[in-house]
């Protein structure tokens, strides 16, 4: 199987490093349907930004939960209510 690799900014990945930050939300659209729906991975690894793989300092690397739909309101999303795939997001100890 695949990893899911998803880039973000620094303060969601500062936030899920601390593991304050239970889910990562991507915009239910068809292009995220395709990547989520049906599909199994391995493990879901968060970046900041896109950095080069020897840059561990900016790679998580967790295993992949799975999602849930959610409606959420966001600032990232303009204030107004969306649906969202919920993506699941938990450190292991070793990071």
């Amino acid at each position: 199987m695949a990893d899911l690799r998803l880039a973000v900014k620094r303060k969601w990945f500062e936030q899920t490093k601390a593991g304050v930050k239970p889910f990562e939300y991507r915009l239910d659209n068809d292009y995220w349907r395709k990547r989520l729906v049906g599909k199994r991975y391995d493990n879901l690894i968060i970046t900041l930004g896109y950095p080069k793989s020897t840059d561990t300092d900016k790679i998580l690397i967790m295993p992949y939960l799975g999602y849930e739909m959610q409606t959420i309101t966001h600032a990232e999303f303009c204030d107004k209510p969306e649906r969202v795939f919920a993506i699941r997001q938990v450190l292991t100890n070793d990071q």
